[in-house]
């Protein structure tokens, strides 16, 4: 009886060795415009963006710019809190004086992930034109900002990574057709694909299930 529930967890724990989870980190929060961490009205902490080369990741090549304007329009606080973000990740951006670019890498290893892109315009309104690129690939071209004071939050969704880490690149463009092409961010969101983490946690529901039925 004993040798059988050895060899059981031995399978058990092999075939839950196999499931492509991410392991390091659940989740990858940055507030732009500021080295220090931030914890929402959510228990959720948000490390500061002008951070480089930490364990979850951090700017690369240059340091970005920082800007703050501690104010929203009513209609941004609503989309804001309706979105479930607190309207201070609004405030303050991570930014690149046009030619440079705004680079950040987070390190998610392999897996698919979806990213939200969050922002506060506070000084270009509806005149700020850059291209959003993820991995490599431009997910939003020829991107203008919001109004004064107003935001966007914009989800790119089934981003995959091969190479370990995921990276941004914030870069201005002309051919938006605006007058301010330095790119920036308020805040960036990396989570684990949701199709990816229910089918994993349904694999190891089904496999512990066999040998422990009553599994908290």
């Amino acid at each position: 009886m004993k040798l059988f529930t050895v060899l059981t967890l031995m399978i058990v724990l092999a075939a839950a060795a196999a499931v492509p989870v991410v392991l390091a980190q659940d989740a990858f929060r940055v507030k732009g415009g500021t080295a220090d961490d931030f914890t929402d009205s959510q228990g959720r902490v948000w490390n500061g963006a002008q951070q480089e080369d930490q364990a979850w990741g951090g700017w690369i090549e240059k340091a970005p710019r920082t800007a703050e304007v501690t104010n929203l329009t009513a209609d941004a606080q609503a989309q804001a809190e309706e979105a479930g973000y607190d309207v201070e990740l609004f405030y303050a951006v991570s930014w690149a004086q046009f030619p440079d670019t705004v680079k950040y890498q987070f390190k998610t290893g392999d897996g698919t992930f979806d990213v939200t892109y969050l922002v506060g315009e506070h000084w270009s309104p509806n005149n700020r034109g850059f291209d959003i690129i993820i991995e490599g690939e431009v997910v939003e071209a020829l991107y203008v900002t919001p109004g004064q004071d107003e935001i966007d939050i914009k989800i790119y969704a089934g981003i995959e990574v091969s190479d370990g880490t995921l990276d941004f690149d914030f870069a201005g463009n002309a051919e938006t057709g605006a007058g301010d092409l330095n790119a920036m961010f308020s805040a960036l969101e990396v989570l684990p694909a949701v199709s990816t983490a229910v089918d994993a946690k349904a694999k190891l529901a089904t496999t512990w299930g066999a040998l422990k039925s009553n599994r908290q």
